[in-house]
């Protein structure tokens, strides 16, 4: 919310907005009130109680951005600073392998889970690292970017039948606990190219091409040592077409157009409904079913990423610019252009 409202703030430069997100942000900071510095993962906007201190590495991680441009915008530090702190605590408890799992208590800094993925739980951890590069030139966050991504390359990186898939491993011995894929990992080709490993996020975002080729719509979990869903459902995302943008943006190779466009015109035939669109509940059934539900989501990424991969539009930077991992837009306004 914090990044929405500060993204309408740059589209339309009412102070009210911006007010509204440091008011929101205030609310939030008891959550930081950790020895360790990570937040819980639940906050009263009220009262300021806490609760849940078992958390994620991405829920813990997806603030600097948001949080780095409120502290510019209002020249406070204190935003960016918890923000900060909190990233670099859950990087300085990363395993002997350089590998993060997907739950830790922020009370005790001990890891719940040693299970490493892209996916969920982890996946916005790594982007928010690359992403506070990318916006504040911020050298330590590329650091500890490109530390994981070595850690990810080397011990989670699977060939299988010509397409790069990224394995779930136990964060400290490096072995093979799952082979299933969460489909909101499909984002992560294009946040390796973005990082400089061109090859691996084509190659990443190619294999979820065919498997969205193959079954027309994304199922929610694949398993690719088996080649087959482990989850049927579909629920409306746009992590592919999030890579899919971001990777053409980079070389406006038409290919990434391709899988947008099919990406598009896959939701348009199966998750149009009468009064908008919803998610799938089985994507191997025939026709597909449809389930009741359309998610937030949606509304703030989906038809965005769209949009921007074919408009071309000119109130839009698209060599200069940065979107949050909601598609909240902090860079990349142009104003006064129609």
């Amino acid at each position: 919310p914090v990044g929405g409202l500060i993204s309408a703030h740059h589209a339309c430069g009412d102070p009210v907005l911006l007010a509204k997100a440091h008011d929101l942000a205030d609310r939030l900071l008891p959550a930081f009130a950790t020895p360790t510095g990570m937040p819980y993962r639940f906050v009263n906007l009220r009262t300021g109680a806490v609760r849940e201190p078992v958390t994620s590495p991405a829920d813990i991680a997806t603030y600097l951005p948001e949080w780095g441009t409120l502290s510019r915008l209002t020249g406070d530090p204190r935003y960016a600073a918890a923000a900060r702190k909190a990233m670099v605590a859950v990087f300085d408890r990363r395993s002997g392998l350089d590998l993060v799992a997907t739950k830790i208590d922020v009370l005790t800094g001990e890891w719940r889970s040693r299970q490493a993925t892209v996916g969920s739980y982890c996946d916005s951890f790594f982007e928010y690292l690359w992403d506070s590069w990318q916006l504040f030139g911020d050298a330590d966050c590329k650091r500890m970017y490109d530390v994981c991504t070595a850690a990810i390359l080397k011990h989670q990186q699977v060939w299988k039948d010509g397409s790069l898939w990224f394995a779930d491993v136990d964060f400290e011995t490096g072995a093979v606990v799952s082979t299933e894929q969460d489909e909101l990992a499909s984002f992560y080709g294009g946040l390796l190219g973005q990082g400089g490993a061109a090859k691996e996020g084509a190659a990443y975002t190619e294999s979820w091409a065919k498997v969205q080729a193959r079954y027309g719509v994304l199922p929610e979990g694949y398993d690719y040592a088996t080649a087959a869903p482990t989850q049927r459902g579909n629920a409306l995302r746009p992590e592919l077409v999030d890579a899919a943008f971001t990777l053409w943006l980079l070389d406006r190779d038409p290919r990434w157009r391709e899988i947008g466009a099919a990406h598009f015109a896959a939701m348009k035939r199966w998750n149009k409904a009468e009064y908008g669109y919803t998610d799938l509940a089985d994507v191997t059934a025939d026709p597909k079913r449809q389930a009741d539900h359309c998610p937030g989501y949606w509304w703030s990424e989906q038809m965005k990423y769209y949009y921007l991969l074919f408009a071309d539009t000119p109130r839009f930077d698209y060599r200069r610019n940065y979107m949050t991992t909601e598609g909240n837009v902090l860079l990349g306004f142009n104003h006064g252009r129609t």
